[in-house]
């Protein structure tokens, strides 16, 4: 074999084909596993994940992300989708696709007023209110940056370090340096306040979890590799496209978010 036809770590890998209902599962995992959002059933959503997944099953725990299925269900609705676990509608939440371009501002609007405003004060509703106007979408970014820190970031109640908590519950890209045993370090972009203005900041090592009892959401993973983060665990390998995507629609609704800090 010559070392031109050697694979490197940089050269694109043809992506894996998964079921949406995987595919959730794999994001949805490290917010639950914490207690944040979901049922409890962290080990069965990722054995689910891991293990070749039983749709019936997945769908079942999907449902009960009352942070995630109503975003699902409208993406759906707005594309003439009947499944709101569709591939291209997950990825659409998590990652950002244009099916996102099909939900209207009036659309965005009435879901946002039914399940927040409720909890609101006048104030705040009033902002919320503005943001499908001001070209807020249904991505998971702009439940994070937009929505959290108005509602309250976690069940939990809302931590002290509402950067930090941004931060790692936003969907993050890194690229692969090493595998440290279950883990992989990463150089991620992380957000940054600066001048009183979320911003990516420049990329720093960090270590995110990938095993767990010897399975990993990764088909593989070597230095060079771009893979998605949701909180301290990696959930997928990314291509350049949806990398772009991603990266895109973050920047988005940064600025939107800036708007009301």
């Amino acid at each position: 074999m010559t070392v031109a036809s050697v694979p490197t770590p940089w050269a694109p890998k043809r992506q894996p084909t998964i079921s949406g209902p995987i595919r959730f599962a794999r994001y949805a995992f490290g917010p639950n596993k914490l207690g944040y959002c979901g049922p409890d059933a962290s080990r069965e959503l990722f054995e689910q994940a891991t293990g070749g997944g039983d749709d019936s099953a997945l769908r079942h725990l999907a449902r009960d992300f009352d942070g995630a299925w109503p975003y699902l269900e409208l993406i759906a609705r707005a594309n003439g989708i009947a499944d709101p676990l569709d591939p291209a509608v997950v990825d659409a939440y998590w990652i950002g696709n244009d099916l996102l371009r099909s939900v209207t501002p009036g659309m965005l609007g009435r879901s946002l007023e039914t399940r927040f405003r409720p909890r609101l004060r006048a104030d705040g509703w009033r902002w919320m209110a503005g943001t499908p106007e001001a070209g807020a979408a249904p991505v998971h970014a702009f439940h994070v940056l937009d929505v959290f820190p108005k509602v309250g970031l976690l069940r939990s109640g809302e931590p002290g370090n509402v950067l930090g908590v941004m931060d790692s519950c936003r969907i993050r890209w890194g690229r692969v340096l090493e595998r440290d045993g279950d883990w992989l370090v990463v150089s991620t972009v992380p957000l940054e306040l600066r001048a009183g203005r979320l911003r990516l900041a420049a990329p720093r090592p960090e270590r995110v979890r990938a095993w767990w009892d010897g399975a990993s959401f990764l088909d593989a993973a070597v230095p060079g590799d771009v893979i998605s983060i949701h909180w301290d665990w990696a959930c997928e390998r990314l291509d350049d496209r949806r990398l772009s995507a991603l990266v895109g629609w973050t920047r988005h609704e940064l600025g939107l978010a800036n708007r009301s800090i």
